[in-house]
């Protein structure tokens, strides 16, 4: 048989639990809650005020400047003057096509152009010489009309040999393959000993501005629409036009952007409008055909209410409610319009008028009709200590059989 080690403290300890136990059965039972009068809460009114209308839309990271290399002459490329996938500047040398015959082109307009200079001087200072002699009718006329005719044909074929020669020389500078712009330049669908070809679809590369880059976002024609509707009817005014970006990964692109242009015409294929907003791209984080989720203002409503959200409710079909103060401080539901947030707080355009008492305290057991008393949200509550006669039966035995109890740190 284990017998128990512990000791009462005091012969009383044992008869003052045994009474603690009888006294605890028999004490009354707890008031229901409907005795203790109305339930306290607490309420925020609410006044119309500024808040952006957000929109969260996807969207397509597209380059600022793309340039597609394409040959201007055919030939054969004799080298690549450029590593794949570096910066090149504008008109920075890139392939180098075989010049052999357009050099020679361009000298044989050289020499054609030297040739018909040479025949137009003749010409030239024949009719001088052939004119005072028509005057003393030492030749015929026909014979001067004929020479100043010659002199003018021979002019007219220098013009064409220049002509000709300024074709050859820009066919043998074309040879030279340039960047139209300054980019990062991808890879290379040529290499050295392909022939190519002044009309070919493929290009040599692609060069691609990505320092500074658009975003190409879509948005519905329907909400299209309804802004413009909001707008005309003064509920709304138009908003900066800052746009942030969201990544594929769920981060945040740190650096804002702006919209350049929204575009006037709907697509009919997709039913959307695309607005294009420019980012700076210093570290080329964003790159072209990059999905992204971009986030603005497109306009601000000057007829909303903020409230809180844990004054706002949804049923099961997703309507919002929230519970008032109403008259003789009862509980009224209403019915409101809340499609989107602003920080903490819930963004209502329908359903309120301003002055409204909103219930955002002691919201566990409301219901509607409950009587309340409603007080401001941010009024301090004061907690009172329970009198000595509220204390009971018990507390009055405990005292009068231990004594009162001492001050902390007492002896």
């Amino acid at each position: 048989m284990l017998v128990s080690s512990f000791a009462f403290p005091s012969p009383r300890l044992p008869i003052a639990i045994g009474l603690i136990v009888t006294l605890s059965a028999c004490s009354p039972a707890e008031p229901q809650r409907g005795s203790r009068g109305p339930q306290t809460v607490g309420f925020v009114e609410v006044t119309p005020t500024s808040a952006p209308i957000m929109l969260n839309l996807n969207g397509r990271v597209a380059a600022f400047q793309t340039s597609e290399v394409r040959p201007q002459v055919a030939g054969v490329i004799r080298k690549r003057l450029f590593t794949e996938g570096s910066v090149v500047r504008a008109g920075q040398p890139l392939y180098q096509i075989d010049a052999s015959q357009y050099r020679a082109a361009y000298d044989e307009a050289q020499a054609n152009l030297r040739s018909a200079q040479a025949s137009a001087e003749a010409s030239r200072v024949k009719a001088e010489r052939f004119r005072p002699l028509a005057k003393m009718e030492a030749i015929s006329q026909q014979d001067y009309t004929d020479a100043v005719a010659q002199a003018r044909q021979t002019a007219a074929s220098v013009g064409q040999s220049q002509a000709q020669l300024r074709s050859a020389q820009i066919n043998l500078r074309y040879t030279t393959v340039p960047a139209p712009i300054s980019g990062q330049t991808g890879r290379s669908y040529f290499t050295e000993g392909a022939l190519v070809t002044a009309n070919q679809t493929a290009p040599l590369t692609v060069i691609q501005r990505l320092d500074t880059v658009y975003v190409d976002i879509q948005q519905s024609g329907r909400e299209l629409l309804e802004l413009r509707r909001t707008l005309a009817s003064g509920g709304a005014a138009p908003a900066s036009a800052s746009v942030t970006l969201k990544l594929e990964d769920g981060s945040d692109y740190g650096i804002p952007g702006s919209v350049a242009f929204s575009e006037i015409m709907i697509n009919e294929s997709t039913g959307t409008v695309t607005l294009r907003a420019r980012f700076a791209n210093p570290q080329g984080l964003l790159l072209p055909g990059m999905f992204v989720r971009a986030s603005f203002a497109q306009a601000i409503n000057t007829r909303a209410f903020l409230i809180p959200q844990q004054a706002l409710t949804r049923d099961a079909k997703g309507n919002a409610s929230i519970l008032l103060v109403g008259r003789d401080n009862r509980v009224e539901e209403r019915k409101v319009v809340a499609d989107r947030t602003s920080g903490e707080n819930w963004v209502v355009t329908g359903g309120l008028s301003g002055g409204e008492k909103i219930i955002v305290q002691g919201l566990g057991t409301l219901k509607p009709k409950d009587q309340i008393k409603p007080v401001p949200a941010s009024a301090p509550q004061i907690l009172k200590p329970p009198k000595r006669e509220d204390t009971g039966l018990f507390a009055t035995w405990f005292a009068n059989w231990f004594g009162e109890p001492k001050p902390a740190g007492g002896r």
